[in-house]
């Protein structure tokens, strides 16, 4: 039965480059979506850029740019990396839009007309130099619990430890660096604890895995909060209707960007939005979403729906997080690569591939191993299927001018059949989200085909002009075992089987040709091309190389004031105790400019990329170093330094350097340090 289905990927945040690590998700979407459609069905894929918050807003200042100048252009940056990865979006929007922003205020207001909005003050951290209200991820200080330093504002990671932000202990802000001061505001909560029944029979309906269901079991324990759904000015997002200088916070209009983005693709194509969000549609809905997402999208997503009147999701399909060769992705070791560079050295089909044989239902994290990487696409792709035509179609091309026969080998219809009757187990798999299971009985099929061919040798019976007809029935079974593992692969190898389509002269592949009915028994193919190459090591290679060499700092992140101080050898002076060294806040720079300064004699002027800005700093280092040799280091800097105007400007900050009277010398971090980190 022909289904209608409505499909989202998570809103990669519009404050940074799209990652391997994201990609996993988009892959794994977009393989889904393209078995639907292969299957006859209607199915439309939007995403979006989340666009709002925080981080964004001070991400823009930094760069001197309005936050919407900012968005659009990490808009243009992400659709070009996932038309690169061939994600066949339907639409891919952003959150800040005249439709978000209609459905965010139609549910906010639907939510307080049935009584589940309350308004209430509450006391926060402010800083005094920003002049903003704080969020929990930009203060950090010192856990109340076990007393770790430089923890977050809402749990501790060496602890566990969750916690309000006022109940740090020496807290500091991340933003400024300044001590923040306590202040009191009014602020807009949705009332999560009344949908507890709800949520407790939803998230064991199957809408989600069991392990993720178990998981939220420790939120039912402790019992449903509050949940403040409010930011304080200055803030990027939406005003909540009848609040001026409120906004709605970043968490509650994201999800709605789904509403937002679909409502932009319904007026697009003539589509009924009530027909896939009310709350009796057939339509169905599901979400791919990484598990550190998991209690938006399982708690508050589909209790702000259900209670303002909206259909809910179908499912959730929860995957776990990329590690490279075993470990997080670094960018001290080459394995953060971003979407964009990967697209330079490598065909995305390769990881596209590579991450299918990984993936499966569970939540479980996968791993991109570099040189497992380079063998299996080279194994599977070019010594096995690949391999199954270039053998083969060369000669029906020069012998039959490539017409095909019109009969299998008696010796290999029983595999032939064997292949047709394989695909609806493959499309189970591919249904379940079992990729990695779909691709391992794909290859077995390819181990067979290959062994057919060996054991055929149409190379032998070439030789002897008395077997054509044999040679012509050999080379088109194998051909049909090759077109029935292009249908196959297809959702995983798009672009790929667009030129098996071309070669063989078929039209598009669905699911339902893998019949004998849609064989190539008596069709005339066209001559075969070369269709793949095989991975060269030193592409891999240069890969990493070109991650290390083009390290960019993330945001959020970072902060202050930066100068330069150089001192000589001497003894030491009066101890301090551990508070008052804790209150200098040292930070990894990079140096991205170095210029003399005509005025002075011993001053360099440094640009320093901190993370989240660049700031200025005039180091007395001009003795030890020129420009072209600072330009691309890292240094240790006091962030917290009060600035200091100068004659030829203001210093913000201070370059820890070291000298015994002889010569100066910057301090540098080891090279796995990123700009931005705080030196514990």
């Amino acid at each position: 039965m022909a289904r209608t289905l409505l499909v989202t990927s998570a809103l990669p945040y519009a404050n940074g480059s799209i990652h391997l690590g994201h990609m996993v998700e988009h892959i794994q979407t977009d393989i889904w979506v393209r078995y639907q459609r292969m299957q006859g069905h209607t199915v439309y894929l939007i995403c979006a850029d989340d666009t709002h918050g925080t981080p964004v807003m001070l991400a823009a200042e930094a760069q001197g740019i309005t936050p919407e100048a900012m968005i659009e252009r990490a808009r243009a940056e992400h659709m070009q990396d996932f038309i690169g990865f061939h994600i066949a979006h339907d639409l891919y929007y952003s959150t800040h839009t005249p439709e978000t922003r209609h459905w965010a205020c139609e549910i906010y207001n639907r939510l307080k007309a049935a009584g589940y909005i309350t308004i209430r003050p509450i006391e926060q951290l402010y800083d005094p130099v920003k002049s903003m209200f704080l969020p929990d991820r930009f203060i950090k200080g010192e856990c109340p619990r076990c007393h770790a330093k430089d923890q977050y504002g809402d749990n501790c990671e060496a602890c566990g430890a969750s916690y309000e932000p006022t109940d740090l202990i020496n807290p500091i802000s991340v933003v400024s660096g300044a001590v923040p001061v306590r202040k009191t505001s009014e602020h807009h909560f949705f009332s999560l604890g009344k949908c507890e029944t709800f949520l407790k029979k939803w998230t064991r309906s199957g809408t989600i895995p069991t392990e993720a269901a178990n998981k939220l079991d420790e939120w039912f324990k402790t019992g449903l909060s509050d949940w403040d759904i409010s930011r304080d000015k200055p803030y990027f997002g939406f005003e909540i209707p009848g609040a001026p200088d409120k906004f709605f916070y970043v968490w509650l209009d994201a999800p709605i960007g789904y509403m937002g983005t679909f409502q932009k693709l319904a007026d697009e194509r003539g589509l009924s939005f009530d027909d896939f969000w009310k709350k009796d549609s057939s339509a169905e809905l599901y979400h791919f979403i990484g598990k550190d997402i998991l209690y938006f999208h399982s708690l508050f997503w589909p209790a702000t729906l259900e209670c303002a009147g909206f259909r809910t999701p179908t499912q959730l399909f929860v995957h776990g997080f990329l590690t490279v060769n075993g470990q997080k992705m670094s960018k001290s070791r080459g394995s953060f690569i971003t979407a964009g560079n990967y697209l330079k050295y490598l065909d995305p089909e390769y990881l596209r591939y590579y991450y299918a044989a990984k993936l499966n239902a569970g939540m479980d994290d996968i791993d991109l191993n570099l040189d497992d990487f380079t063998a299996r696409v080279n194994s599977d792709l070019v010594g096995k299927y690949v391999n199954i035509a270039s053998r083969t179609a060369g000669f029906i091309s020069k012998r039959f001018d490539g017409q095909l026969a019109k009969a299998h080998s008696s010796e290999a219809q029983e595999l032939v059949e064997r292949f047709y009757t394989s695909a609806e187990a493959i499309g189970v798999l591919y249904e379940a989200r079992e990729f990695g299971r779909a691709l391992r009985e794909i290859m077995v099929l390819a181990d067979a085909a290959n062994q057919f061919v060996d054991g055929a040798k149409p190379w032998d019976i070439a030789k002897d002009a008395t077997q054509d007809a044999k040679l012509q029935s050999v080379c088109t079974s194998c051909l049909e075992l090759f077109r029935l593992l292009s249908l196959f692969l297809k959702p995983v190898l798009p672009v790929l089987a667009v030129k098996v389509e071309s070669f063989l002269d078929i039209a598009p592949l669905t699911w339902q040709d893998a019949t004998e009915g849609a064989s190539l028994l008596g069709h005339r193919i066209k001559p075969y091309q070369h269709l793949i190459t095989r991975v060269d090591p030193k592409q891999v290679e240069s890969l990493v190389q070109a991650s290390l060499e083009s390290l960019t700092p993330e945001a959020p992140g970072s902060a202050a004031p930066v100068v330069a101080a150089a001192s000589t050898i001497a003894p030491v002076s009066d101890t301090i105790g551990i508070d008052d060294f804790s209150r200098i806040d040292l930070r990894v720079a990079r140096i991205v400019a170095a210029e003399e300064v005509p005025e002075a004699d011993k001053l360099l002027k440094l640009t320093l990329d901190i993370g989240l800005e660049q700031r200025t700093v005039f180091a007395g280092i001009k003795s030890a170093y020129t420009p072209e040799e600072l330009v691309g280091r890292l240094t240790v800097m006091v962030a917290n330094l009060s600035p200091r105007k100068m004659r030829f400007g203001e210093s913000q900050g201070m370059v820890l350097a070291a000298g015994d009277g002889t010569g100066i010398y910057i301090l540098s971090p080891d090279s796995g340090a990123s700009p931005g980190q705080r030196i514990k």
